[in-house]
């Protein structure tokens, strides 16, 4: 079984770095990204973050060191509720800049059965990282779900108690799925982490609506 530990010096596009910002800018503020950053010792993007190009520059291990410093700053209750909402967020910005390449935008999805709209919209997810960043993620389908896996995951490295708290991926999960269903909820919850032994970190992916 791989160790998180070797992926680090991986990276993810400079794009995807940026909308992680912009995400955490839209729930926290400018201000609170800003100490965020310090208490991460991301300094680095203190000043302008990355660029909105596709050149993988921007290491995993920045995921994870934002994500135990928003722990510090807001406790895991809150710091659960911020990155939940940052990766609706991030999907939706993220829906502008990669849609178009994966030819999301144009999905004609309206006449089709709901389980094949969350298939198409959770496996483009997955080619998008696949395609454009380190991150490997592949989807499963099960009887009654689907189980969304990241065999290369960022937010395992250097967190000090690891655990199934990935809570941007699974925001950017939900958002797809509401998304793609014109604004329907579907139960999603990780079932796995890779730092605490798993082959994969998962998503299992209700394919009935809660309400």
């Amino acid at each position: 079984m791989t160790s998180v530990e070797a992926f680090r010096g991986l990276h993810y596009p400079n794009r995807i770095g940026r909308l992680c910002f912009l995400s955490l800018e839209e729930v926290m503020g400018a201000n609170g990204v800003k100490a965020l950053l310090r208490l991460a010792e991301l300094n680095q993007y203190l000043e302008a973050y990355p660029p909105n190009d596709l050149k993988r520059e921007f290491p995993f291990e920045a995921i994870s060191q934002y994500s135990v410093a928003l722990g510090t700053m807001y406790g895991p209750r809150g710091a659960r509720g911020l990155e939940l909402r940052a990766g609706r967020v991030a999907f939706t910005l993220g829906l502008k800049e990669f849609g178009p390449l994966l030819g999301m935008a144009d999905l004609a999805l309206k006449l089709m059965p709901i389980t094949m709209k969350l298939k198409i919209v959770l496996n483009a997810t997955a080619q998008t990282f696949d395609r454009f960043s380190d991150q490997s993620s592949h989807v499963e389908e099960e009887r009654g779900q689907f189980v969304y896996h990241i065999t290369r995951c960022s937010n395992c490295i250097t967190r000090p108690e690891p655990g199934p708290v990935f809570y941007i991926a699974r925001g950017i999960i939900e958002e797809a799925t509401a998304w793609v269903s014109g604004g329907r909820r579907f139960a999603v919850e990780q079932c796995s982490c890779m730092a605490q032994g798993a082959s994969t970190c998962s998503f299992n992916i209700s394919k009935e609506p809660l309400e």
